[in-house]
């Protein structure tokens, strides 16, 4: 599975158009994206910036045209200060800083996962500056609940005392991770879950095969901007169940261990909600096996939550991969 689509940004999707226009039709100088991931919380803090920062926005958003719209495209607006975790930055084409680009460049250090001091010190300096082109500033944070104690202490008390030109959207996958303080000086936005039909046409233009993207859509449980990602797999997926069944590695080939334990995730889920009498949700139940017993599935069920908390430690990759789908072949093979 390639691991991420999140550099390239396809057509800004209906639901998201939808929710731009909803947004700055209202007030406030600091928003709270938050809902499940792949629901566009990215995409729509980018589009709000986008409109905010516009020399000729509509009601719809940015005009897509103008000098400032160009230099948000090419990642060199003077005006928006995106706060990310290095790692997401260099995924998303953002540029570091010169200093962070070039301990990373030397070796001396790996991209950050999460928000670094350094980088919301620089932040919190550039909301108290006078913005270059006359149309305010914005401040993007994404993911939010990236912030450490420390960076959130420093963007609160930004927020608090905004200068008076300076806008904030912070995007978010994981609101209940945030201080309260932060979330209660935020006006908050639930994430829209698109229409199926919306969702599979989206897909469909761009360039996913009708059939394919009902797969992914499936996949992804709804989730459009997910699907993109199990678009990739084209029939793979399906095959998956049986593939962990039989104990093969080589499904797993390019998939990060964060990928191969939701993906285990989703056939136990489903496997349950089978045995429960009730249809799957990930997969269509001709390609799943026959779930075992209670006690096996609800075991697998706690032993891949267990390991979803620890799944970014620098663990043997292959180690991991092999002890997840051993554990997962027992129990879809367990009678008892």
């Amino acid at each position: 599975m390639s691991q991420n689509l999140s550099g390239a940004r396809p057509g800004v999707a209906p639901w998201i158009a939808a929710q731009t226009q909803t947004l700055l039709a209202q007030r406030g100088h600091a928003w709270l994206l938050a809902g499940p991931s792949g629901l566009g919380q990215y995409d729509l803090s980018l589009a709000l910036a986008r409109a905010w920062l516009c020399d000729q926005p509509t009601g719809q958003g940015a005009c897509g045209q103008c000098a400032s719209c160009h230099a948000v495209a090419v990642r060199a607006h003077a005006d928006l200060s995106v706060l990310m975790p290095e790692a997401v930055q260099l995924d998303l084409g953002w540029p570091l800083s010169e200093k962070a680009q070039d301990e990373i460049d030397a070796k001396k250090r790996k991209p950050s996962k999460e928000i670094r001091v350094e980088a919301m010190r620089d932040t919190v300096e550039f909301a108290q500056r006078t913005s270059a082109r006359g149309r305010g500033k914005v401040v993007l944070v994404f993911p939010a609940e990236c912030m450490n104690v420390f960076t959130a202490n420093a963007l609160l008390k930004t927020l608090e005392e905004p200068a008076g030109d300076v806008k904030f959207v912070l995007a978010t996958d994981a609101a209940h991770q945030l201080l309260p303080t932060i979330r209660s000086r935020c006006l908050g936005h639930t994430m829209t879950w698109p229409d199926p039909a919306q969702a599979l046409n989206w897909l469909v233009l761009q360039g996913v095969p009708a059939a394919v993207a009902a797969v992914a859509l499936r996949a992804a449980g709804g989730r459009a901007q997910d699907a993109l990602l199990f678009a990739t797999l084209g029939d793979s997926w399906k095959l998956l169940p049986r593939l962990v069944q039989r104990g093969d590695l080589g499904a797993f080939k390019d998939w990060t261990a964060a990928q191969v334990v939701d993906a285990l995730h989703k056939i136990c889920h489903d496997l349950l909600s089978m045995k429960a009498g009730a249809s799957p949700r990930f997969f269509d139940a001709a390609d799943l096996p026959t779930p075992g017993s209670w006690r096996s599935l609800t075991g697998w069920a706690k032993s891949l939550s267990e390991t979803r908390r620890t799944v970014e430690h620098p663990f043997n990759a292959g180690l991991m991969l092999e002890s997840l789908i051993s554990q997962a072949q027992l129990t879809l093979n367990s009678k008892t």
